[in-house]
């Protein structure tokens, strides 16, 4: 199993702004922040609302994290606003600069995204947000319903090291409670590589959260859309409860 790099444990207690998206100067690193030392390299791939917020925590925290999209000079004005650690490139790019990686697309885009980069996302921790919605997505939608959400995004992205993560809240929410006083928003996660989730964990520490493991990609189907974990607003230990999670 390939060995991950170690990831930086840069813990602050620091509350956004509410209203995140619309006023990035929210997520935009102070001086302070901005002297951290570098933790790991993170490629986020597809920055609209929820890739742009994770991704503005990262940096926050200390991370340095390339965004990318099919048009990456449209981030200009993103990337600047978060200061020396961002950057902006094509998913290529963003893949190759990132020790882990994060996507949050469509979720029908999932299958091309697979074919045109399997390769490079081969061995490469990925923590997937993606949520797959009918009136969208299509047919893939249908294999998600069916399949459960982890065991289809591992399909589509079979090379990579998937973690299923950030996908149960609106990018607003994410926005407003990182980082807020205990007890921490708790964000459920799966996986089938130990490795990989222990470094997804971290970086939902990294965020401003408590991650809660629920199990392997199959049982992401607990927290998919639909789900008795998605949506829920509650602490680790609460929502260890709803979902009869060991203590």
């Amino acid at each position: 199993m390939p060995q991950h790099p170690s990831l930086a444990r840069t813990r602050r207690s620091l509350l956004l702004a509410s209203g995140a998206w619309g006023v990035l100067a929210a997520l935009k690193p102070d001086r302070a922040l901005a002297q951290a030392p570098a933790g790991s390299r993170i490629g986020v791939i597809g920055a609209g609302r929820i890739g742009g917020t994770i991704g503005g925590l990262w940096v926050k925290a200390g991370h340095p994290v390339m965004f990318s999209s099919r048009h990456p000079e449209e981030l200009k004005d993103m990337v600047a606003g978060l200061g020396p650690l961002a950057s902006a490139g094509t998913v290529a790019q963003a893949i190759a600069f990132g020790d882990a990686l994060f996507i949050a697309v469509p979720y029908g885009a999932l299958p091309q995204i697979g074919r045109d980069f399997g390769s490079a996302l081969k061995g490469k921790v990925l923590l997937d947000a993606c949520n797959a919605v009918a009136s969208r997505d299509g047919s893939v939608a249908d294999e998600v319903e069916q399949e459960g959400v982890g065991v289809v995004s591992q399909k589509y992205l079979a090379g990579a090291r998937l973690v299923r993560a950030f996908n149960t809240m609106s990018y607003a929410i994410f926005a407003r409670e990182a980082n807020r006083p205990a007890p921490r928003l708790a964000i459920p996660i799966a996986g089938d590589d130990p490795d990989a989730v222990k470094v997804a964990a971290e970086l939902v520490r990294d965020a401003g959260f408590d991650p809660v493991v629920v199990g392997k990609l199959a049982d992401a189907r607990r927290f998919q859309r639909g789900g008795p974990g998605y949506g829920q607003s509650v602490s680790a230990a609460e929502l260890r409860q709803k979902l009869s999670l060991a203590p």
